[in-house]
């Protein structure tokens, strides 16, 4: 098995190194199983602290004592600046001095690192990757406006006789010249904003490991680096050139064309200023209703993806993947590179579309009407694709032999993440199941759908299982719970839409159960998505539709 794709890593006992640890020595600070406990302890009984694995690391470990070698220091000396034990407190050295005690300070840096973090990753990081995002939509629609720039430089030339050619040519070619700085501008600053936010989530991830050291040495020197990033990059303003025509007069072609405006750049100081958070709540209807039916001419109707707020991506069991606006007009239709159908598709923060296909075991991408792969694996097909609020691309996937699954978290075609096995070492996701969907939450809680397990499984975004929701019980619903697809909206509720019985669950963040959505003529429900007004759509996949339902105030 390719070690890229390597199942995600179990706590193993320190002493043995094979058996998965279910304890902890809090003195020691080593893994164990428990036939290895006995000889862990049999010297020395009583200075050890056996705990289950998950209270692992309650106990602090103190610095040793650079004088009295066998003893650690519980203290500081405000005045020398140095950690004491009780011998060094003690001495006449430091008669007079100011101490503080060394658990206090660590409890008090602890929970600065924390308020460090959390300011981090919610409201600095979210900032950057604003502005990054701003960035990569002005490139990719450099484009669509430089050539709108020369339709109409096209145009003009049409009015003149054929000897302007050359005058034309030349400025076409200053066009290029200026898109080409144009560019060079925006992806300067773009390189900057990402190397900060790469220096930013390398940060983020060592605060991480600080604050779940016990290291007081590491903890008590650590030196925040939030101010520093809170200086956010001044704010690139490039305005386009713009053509201006000259009536024709005969003479002086070149000049009487018309001029480009030149390039001009001027940057404005972003201040970086807190977001308040959003705590407007959109409440459930007490009756959803149907909108639109979309009728999408496929056989079998698995996925639909959000391309903006007015049009939608749709895929079946065939090779063609189809682009309708809301009102239902089919406005484009592409062809998968394999000629087969997808398992998934979805939408990048750039608009380009990507899907998946197993028998190749790769993940494709479709800007400009061209395809490329992105990503390929070895010993794993992938199944179902999600982009996530960072531009991060979620994959589930199973093993060729169809025994294991898993989600791998990919930044670019780099491997960032592996979630596959719980905190004991079991499966998180059924391994013979093609059928997962996923969806990031907005509280960034990854939410997947498992068809087999018959369950809805969410981690946190380290991969933590945070809890299974395996159905909600009533009187009309009958058949085993199947989740199909899954989506989330802006209130981070979950929605998963429940093939047998015909209706979507709605569970809050939690996992609790809101309601169902069971009275708009639903027939087996499979992908689901949602856009930024929170409008639901919904397949029917026997019947090829999509269903544009509200189900908020």
């Amino acid at each position: 098995m390719d070690a890229d794709y390597s199942a995600q890593d179990v706590t193993r006992c320190d002493l043995c190194k094979t058996a998965i640890a279910q304890s902890y020595c809090d003195f020691c600070h080593v893994n164990l199983c428990k036939p290895c406990i006995g000889e862990h302890i049999s010297a020395d009984y009583g200075k050890h602290i056996i705990v289950a694995i998950l209270q692992r690391k309650s106990t602090l470990n103190y610095p040793k004592c650079e004088t009295h070698q066998n003893e650690v220091c519980q203290y500081q000396c405000k005045d020398c600046n140095i950690f004491l034990c009780t011998h060094c407190f003690a001495s006449k050295q430091h008669k007079e001095h100011e101490f503080l005690k060394l658990e206090e300070s660590f409890s008090a840096k602890k929970n600065h690192i924390m308020k460090d973090r959390e300011e981090l990753e919610e409201q600095i990081l979210p900032t950057y990757e604003e502005i990054a995002n701003d960035l990569e939509i002005q490139i990719s629609n450099l484009d669509d406006n430089y050539k709108k720039l020369t339709t109409a430089i096209s145009k003009q030339r049409e009015e003149i006789h054929r000897e302007v050619d050359n005058a034309i040519n030349k400025m076409e070619k200053e066009i290029g010249d200026i898109k080409m700085k144009h560019q060079g501008i925006l992806q300067k600053h773009l390189d900057e904003i990402k190397q900060v936010q790469s220096l930013m989530q390398q940060t983020i991830l060592a605060l991480n490991d600080i604050e779940e050291s016990t290291e007081v040495s590491k903890t008590i020197h650590y030196s925040s680096k939030t101010e520093k990033f809170s200086k956010l990059p001044p704010k690139v303003h490039v305005s386009m050139p713009k053509f201006i025509p000259k009536e024709i007069e005969g003479e002086e072609l070149c000049g009487l064309i018309g001029k480009l405006t030149p390039l001009s750049t001027t940057l404005e100081e972003r201040v970086f200023t807190a977001k308040k958070p959003n705590t407007s709540v959109r409440e459930l209807l007490d009756e959803p209703e149907v909108l639109n039916t979309i009728k999408t001419g496929h056989d079998y109707q698995r996925r639909v993806t959000c391309l903006n707020d007015e049009q939608i991506w749709t895929s079946g069991e065939t090779s063609d993947i189809k682009c309708f606006n809301i009102q239902g007009v089919l406005q484009k239709t592409i062809q998968t590179k394999t000629g087969e159908w997808p398992l998934d598709i979805t939408v990048h923060r750039d608009g380009t579309l990507l899907y998946a296909y197993w028998e190749t075991k790769t993940v494709y991408k479709v800007k400009n009407d061209q395809t490329e792969e992105i990503i390929t694996l070895q010993g794993w097909k992938p199944v179902n694709v999600c982009v996530t609020s960072i531009g991060d691309l979620l994959v589930t996937m199973y093993s060729d032999d169809w025994t294991q699954s898993k989600i791998v978290r990919y930044s670019g075609s780099t491997v960032t993440q592996t979630i596959q096995f719980d905190e004991e070492g079991q499966p998180l996701y059924s391994g013979n199941s093609e059928i997962k969907h996923i969806s990031e939450n907005r509280n960034l809680d990854i939410c997947v759908a498992d068809w087999k397990a018959g369950a809805v499984v969410v981690v946190n975004q380290t991969g933590k299982l945070r809890f299974r929701y395996t159905g909600h019980p009533s009187p009309t619903k009958n058949e085993p719970f199947k989740p199909y697809g899954i989506t989330t909206d802006s209130q981070s509720r979950i929605l998963t839409s429940d093939w047998n019985n015909h209706c979507i669950h709605i569970l809050d963040t939690d996992g609790q159960f809101l309601r169902y959505i069971d009275n708009c003529d639903l027939k087996n429900p499979s992908g689901l998505c949602v856009d930024s007004n929170d409008s639901l759509f919904v397949c029917e996949f026997y019947k090829g539709n999509v269903k544009k339902i509200t189900y908020l105030k």
